[in-house]
């Protein structure tokens, strides 16, 4: 799924030579679907916050904070919404079998979901997702060119030991722009008054690729993205999901910008 049909996204090499894994801490993705129209999101908007900044279950938290656009017309249009989150949290409804979508909503490495504000359930469910099996899923930014945009970045994503058990399924590795220390000044809706903050803001999300274990269980290259207007606190993140259970089973992230 293309999250930002604007987003410039340039495969330099798509076939680079393995790197070797190196150990490192597993990495847990929280999606947190929010909006600026709904007053109770911003306890949901703190919590994730807060678990940007901890070690869970032995793992380290990629916060990803979507914001829906359904809330837009009761008074608010949130800047940082688009469809686009709406679909993909849609899609996870029909995985979990529920019957509407709502806010604030955390799904945890596309296996479970709580409320975005239940900080109970949100911790237990990120310890248990940690247990999973996962691949090796590494991002790090690379030196730009001279003719490189000011307002693009280098990165260099590796993927690989696609863990045996998921080798009947297919997976699209995704890319994830996002910008934290961001906030809105709201004037109108639900939190009129208030100043909303945020971090992990989506600005893209992209496909950049997809994996069939029984062909290849290795993704190498090197990528040119975009950076989001001010570049401010930008990070990139790749994470690895099935096409079928949407069940992430590794991820990694790295700093575009302070």
């Amino acid at each position: 799924m293309e999250m930002n049909r604007r987003a410039a996204l340039l495969t330099l090499a798509g076939s680079l030579p393995a790197l070797r894994a190196e150990s490192g801490r597993n990495a847990v993705v929280v999606e947190l679907f929010t909006s600026e129209g709904c007053s109770s999101c911003p306890p949901a908007d703190a919590l994730l916050a807060q678990l940007e900044q901890r070690v869970i279950g032995g793992a380290e938290i990629i916060a990803l904070s979507e914001h829906v656009d359904y809330w837009n017309h009761l008074g608010w249009a949130d800047t940082f919404s688009s469809p686009l989150f709406s679909a993909r949290q849609r899609e996870y409804a029909t995985r979990f079998r529920m019957e509407s979508v709502y806010t604030p909503q955390m799904v945890i490495d596309g296996r479970a979901e709580s409320l975005g504000s239940d900080e109970r359930k949100v911790y237990s469910t990120i310890e248990l997702a940690a247990r999973f099996p996962r691949a090796y899923v590494r991002v790090d930014r690379v030196s730009s060119e001279p003719d490189d945009s000011p307002d693009s970045a280098r990165i260099r994503v590796m993927v690989d030991k696609i863990p045996a058990a998921f080798k009947d399924e297919s997976f699209d590795v995704m890319l994830a722009i996002t910008q934290g220390g961001v906030s809105s000044s709201v004037a109108r809706g639900e939190n009129a008054g208030r100043v909303l903050r945020h971090t992990g803001v989506v600005r893209t999300l992209t496909r950049v690729a997809g994996i069939s274990p029984k062909k290849e269980r290795t993704y190498s290259a090197t990528l040119m993205v975009p950076l989001p207007h001010g570049h401010s606190r930008t990070r990139a993140a790749i994470f690895v999901q099935s096409r079928d259970s949407q069940a992430i089973i590794g991820a990694a992230a790295c700093q575009l910008s302070s």
